[in-house]
């Protein structure tokens, strides 16, 4: 299972890529900002993260370094720097990086669950 979420410090400004670079953990994800009921998460990733979905939130995945893949039960969506992509609430997928290290924003309502599903050697 993955950590869970952590939070840099929300009183000042930050630059989350240069943030990203002090992170040699194999997956890190911090919480970067709250905006009304949504928070802002910075993902660090050298491996991937375990399908899921969330039952009540959309998730949007916005690449800030490196590429993002984006596993759906149907197909694959690569992300560059600079794409954006959404995941609809509900649909169970998983994110890996494409190379070596890749650092993406989600964007969540704040009190979304995340269910972790079986894909029962789907992998």
């Amino acid at each position: 299972m993955a950590k869970p979420a952590v939070s840099l410090s929300p009183s000042k400004p930050m630059n989350p890529l240069r943030e990203s670079r002090s992170i040699s953990e194999a997956y890190r994800n911090c919480r970067v900002a709250v905006a009304n009921d949504h928070e802002i998460r910075m993902s660090v990733m050298t491996s991937g993260f375990e399908w899921h979905n969330h039952p009540r939130s959309d998730e949007v995945f916005f690449v800030i370094e490196g590429e993002l893949i984006i596993e759906l039960e149907d197909r694959k969506v690569l992300l560059g720097e600079g794409d954006l992509f959404t995941v609809p609430r509900g649909v169970v997928h998983r994110t890996r990086p494409s190379g070596t290290r890749s650092v993406n924003l989600t964007f969540e309502r704040g009190s979304a669950e995340t269910v972790y599903v079986c894909r029962g050697g789907k992998d």
